[in-house]
């Protein structure tokens, strides 16, 4: 297999594939197939987070491929997240290290606060910390101050880039405002039914790359509306991928990609992992973008209901 070459370029010149595998949701040791199967296959980013549990299997996958010589840790671009309980100035380094140590890396490539909301610390084992009422415990937090903090980890070489992920454009710019490195990507629920335009024509002027999370529609979500419609199931898609011989999930993967947006499609099914590869041996018409762009509803699946009652909750903004 060769591996994925679309690629864009961050704003310190570094390389980033188009294509990644991405882990949320993944039950303990599926991921650990997954990753190594992905890398056989081509794949040569991989986007996780702190809160996914799993960066100790993908750390132990990687140290497996780099001692066997498949890959060299230059190789693979690693994304991960910073969990809002470690916002707090004070242990955005301990979050860092903790990633660090559990990716078995000197070095991540790309790390992201997760989201706007800030948690308060517990314990380590606490991710979603809430009170004797059942609501979760928030506390208060200058994110401004916490994005300072990952400025200093890229000056000590721990993090090559950084970014945000379920920012809105008010709160992104908040960061643009008040730091002296800039968010180098945005990672965002993005897919045909949901092409967040006005927000990725806002990151595009502003220099920020921006990564599609959920590019399939994720069916298998939580807080799932019965009204909602499936994008998998979308009559238009299966007309397209008839015509090139091609799944849904392919057309919707490298429609993403042909519409500027890196894509991290997650599974932990060797045949859809190889399948979500092997995207490249076809293009488009005029006619199928054209109807690939009639399909947005502006559609938003997650609504991140368990922080919707914090005051930074991002989606109560257009965008």
């Amino acid at each position: 297999m060769v591996n994925f070459e679309p690629s864009v370029t961050l704003n310190n010149g570094q390389k980033m594939p188009m294509l990644g595998i991405g882990t949320w949701q993944s039950k303990p040791n599926e991921v650990r197939d997954a990753v190594d199967y992905a890398i056989d296959v081509g794949y040569r980013s991989i986007d996780t987070a702190y809160v996914y549990g799993n960066e100790a299997e993908i750390g132990e996958t990687l140290t497996k491929k780099i001692n066997e010589g498949k890959i060299k840790r230059e190789d693979i671009f690693i994304t991960t997240k910073l969990w809002s309980t470690y916002h707090h100035p004070d242990r955005v380094a301990d979050g860092i290290k903790k990633s660090l140590e559990r990716l078995q890396t000197n070095y991540i490539d790309l790390y992201l606060i997760h989201n706007p909301a800030h948690f308060k610390f517990i314990d380590e084992s606490n991710n979603f910390p809430k009170d004797a009422n059942d609501k979760v415990m928030y506390e208060k937090v200058d994110i401004v101050q916490t994005w300072k903090e990952l400025e200093k980890a890229v000056d000590q070489g721990l993090l090559k880039a950084i970014g945000l992920s379920n920012f809105n454009k008010r709160q992104i710019q908040q960061i643009l405002d008040n730091s002296r490195i800039k968010p180098a990507n945005l990672q965002v629920e993005c897919h045909a039914y949901f092409m967040q335009k006005p927000l990725f024509e806002f990151c595009k002027q502003n220099n920020i790359t921006f990564t599609a999370y959920g590019p399939l529609g994720s069916p298998q979500r939580p807080s799932v509306r019965p009204e909602d419609p499936i994008l998998l199931k979308e009559p238009k898609l299966a007309e397209i991928a008839q015509r090139h011989n091609k799944t849904p999930a392919q057309i919707l993967n490298r429609f993403l990609i042909e519409r500027g947006r890196v894509t991290i499609p997650k599974s932990v099914h060797r045949e859809r992992i190889k399948e979500n590869f092997e995207i490249l041996d076809f293009k488009f018409s005029d006619d199928d973008l054209k109807e690939l762009d009639a399909l947005d509803k502006n559609l938003r699946y997650f609504l991140f209901e368990f922080i919707q009652d914090s005051p930074d909750y991002p989606f109560a903004d257009p965008y």
